[in-house]
């Protein structure tokens, strides 16, 4: 093998030439050694890589983290022997590298890319969601690093499709995102056959013009067109991000596959990859490094020594915990690390109380919850601390970019207000019943949810530290306080809020199920019945210890209510952490909503689904006879 030729400054477009075609061969030998990949899909968009990486990304390759490096984000991530293979050309992944560990057990060179990688921001595969997390990058660099970085976002035509890119391109346009730039390889086959508009790249430009960006067509294997498109979209004059309409061919550069059917997903066989890496030119190993970026002043942090005051309730004060959660976060603002967005009803989960203090922080994502939920992993990857609230119901439409996140490693706080059958008259499609389920699926979260005002603040101030996805679910209705100021609450407790040496049966609940537990011991106090009560805040991790101790003081009876569907919820963990914790005798009374409710008040729906107070002193009362 020869020694690679290192080209650091001033690279001219014949060399780039020559890396595209080193790209498009890499991007063969890797998938072919691997035995699966994306090679063809890879090919088409070499040409627009090699301009890129040489001429107009400003990175610092022996420094991923440098923050005024450009983002390369590539939103069709089956790509990745493409993205790999100009990792190898930059010099920070070997060719043996590449050649024996592309997806293999173990390695970071994963079938889509990930996070594993210091030189990836956010993890992709699931179509149509990097561009979506390139418009969060790009709204932390412009309006709260005020930085000089670019995004560049290389999608794929199967993926414009998906309602997430156009959500993605309304709000770069409302937030005159000129620091992004869209290339989109429009190769015209998706997996199965022609994608929907083929090479009609006049509706594909009439329709990103419409979504307000500034649209620039060319032929993407023409390398002159590519340098001058990539030119124009770093020029800062417009308030528009660009978005690159690239005719392509799919397989490009190989005859044998260049524009043909069937070879999506597909790697090729050894013999006919050996014709095809003598077809474009033979192996190359140029080492190229483009422009590195100009230092520039960092972003604010949280080191600048804010001190946070987090409200304080008076116990008996009636306070809904979803007005807490808003004024704990407006508190938390005195750390510049913290930024928050939502889905146009911030006057309901209260995340205005952020906006009036910070309006530079925040975000206004409209009805678009995928791109909330994007915008915050974006700024995770720029290490801010975002919180994003909506209804819980909503963030069900949003649930493919929330496991996304784990996968990226991103720390984001999501928070969803206005959940179970206790809203009221508003209805089922307005009920979030299955947002503690949908939550706690997801890898490495937290799910917590406070029953009042005091441990609601002291929550989500814990979870501007936490990592991962975490979720805090809050309440409608107005409930009295339980705690006094200043009580602690930490990630993974329980609290008992009854309890007594002869206690018979064990009553959980969380939220708003919580106080029909308090309501229901009294009733069973009454009946000459003790019952411990816990609230469980912490439903995901779990406090274990204290459900354990719980059930041994009281023969295993334990009745759980729950303002959410029986699947996967409060019922659920506290079942999986008795057992996992070795509880054999248990006789538990699940209690969740069962039914599909209606309209109707809190209360009626309530005692419909059978949660509250008389149900649950029933369910004692049957446990305990």
């Amino acid at each position: 093998m020869a020694a690679p030729t290192v080209i650091k400054t001033d690279i001219d477009l014949s060399t780039a030439g020559e890396l595209a075609q080193q790209l498009r061969v890499d991007s063969v030998r890797s998938s072919t050694s691997a035995g699966s990949g994306h090679p063809t899909s890879s090919m088409s968009a070499a040409d627009l890589l090699a301009v890129l990486v040489t001429r107009h990304l400003r990175y610092d390759w022996d420094n991923p983290t440098n923050p005024d490096n450009d983002h390369l984000i590539f939103s069709k991530g089956h790509a990745s022997p493409l993205l790999y293979s100009v990792y190898k050309a930059v010099g920070v992944v070997s060719d043996e590298e590449l050649m024996t560990e592309y997806r293999r057990f173990g390695s970071r060179l994963e079938g889509h890319p990930t996070p594993e990688l210091p030189w990836v921001d956010v993890a992709t595969g699931s179509l149509g969601q990097g561009l979506p997390a390139g418009v969060g990058i790009a709204l932390a660099g412009k309006y709260v690093e005020e930085a000089p970085y670019h995004v560049w976002v290389l999608c794929g035509d199967s993926e414009m499709a998906e309602g997430s890119i156009w959500e993605a391109l309304d709000k770069a346009s409302h937030y005159k995102l000129s620091n992004l730039a869209v290339m989109v390889d429009i190769n015209r086959l998706g997996q199965r056959g022609p994608t929907e508009l083929s090479w009609d790249t006049d509706t594909y430009r009439r329709r990103a013009e419409a979504f307000g960006a500034r649209v620039i067509v060319i032929d993407g294997h023409d390398l002159g067109q590519i340098d001058r498109a990539m030119r124009e979209a770093r020029d800062d004059a417009h308030d528009r991000p660009t978005v690159i309409l690239a005719r392509t061919l799919k397989g490009r550069g190989f005859s044998e596959v260049e524009d043909k059917e069937n070879w999506h997903g597909k790697p090729l066989p050894p013999e006919m990859a050996e014709r095809a890496v003598v077809e474009l030119g033979g192996e190359r190993h140029l080492m190229v490094r483009g422009p590195k970026p100009d230092p520039a002043a960092g972003r604010p942090g949280a080191a600048d020594g804010a001190s946070v005051t987090l409200p304080a309730y008076s116990a008996g004060e009636k306070i809904a915990t979803r007005r807490a959660y808003g004024q704990a976060l407006a508190a938390l603002g005195a750390r510049a690390d913290v930024v928050a967005m939502d889905g146009e009803v911030s006057n309901s989960t209260y995340a205005d109380e952020f906006a009036q203090q910070y309006p530079e922080r925040y975000f206004e994502m409209y009805i678009a919850e995928q791109q909330l939920v994007a915008a915050a992993v974006g700024f995770s990857a720029r290490g801010f601390k975002p919180f994003a609230s909506t209804f819980a119901a909503f963030l069900t439409r949003a649930y493919d970019f929330i496991r996304m996140a784990a996968i990226s490693r991103a720390n984001i706080r999501l928070c969803g207000s206005h959940s179970g059958v206790e809203i009221g008259a508003d209805g089922p499609s307005q009920m979030g019943l299955e947002d503690l389920a949908m939550l706690r699926a997801v890898h490495g979260s937290t799910v917590l949810y406070p029953s009042d005002a005091t441990s609601a603040a002291a929550l989500v101030a814990a979870m501007a530290d936490l990592e991962g996805v975490s979720y805090i679910r809050t309440t409608r209705g107005a409930y009295p306080v339980l705690y006094d100021s200043g009580e602690q609450f930490p990630v993974g407790g329980a609290k008992v809020l009854r309890s007594t040496d002869h206690d018979q049966v064990t009553l959980v609940g969380a939220g708003v199920t919580l106080h029909e537990c308090l309501a229901a011991a009294d009733q069973l106090q009454a009946d000459g019945i003790a019952a411990r009560v816990i609230d469980l805040y912490s439903v995901k991790p779990i406090d274990a210890e204290t459900l354990t101790a719980a059930a041994a003081a009281t023969g295993g009876r334990i009745v759980v209510s729950e303002d959410h569907h029986p699947e996967g919820g409060i019922g659920s963990a506290v079942l999986d952490a008795l057992t996992s914790a070795g509880r054999a005798e248990l006789s538990v009374r699940h209690l969740a909503v069962r039914n599909m409710p209606g309209s109707g008040t809190g209360a009626e729906l309530m005692d419909a689904a059978g949660i509250s107070a008389a149900h649950i002193a029933a369910a004692a009362r049957e446990l305990t006879s």
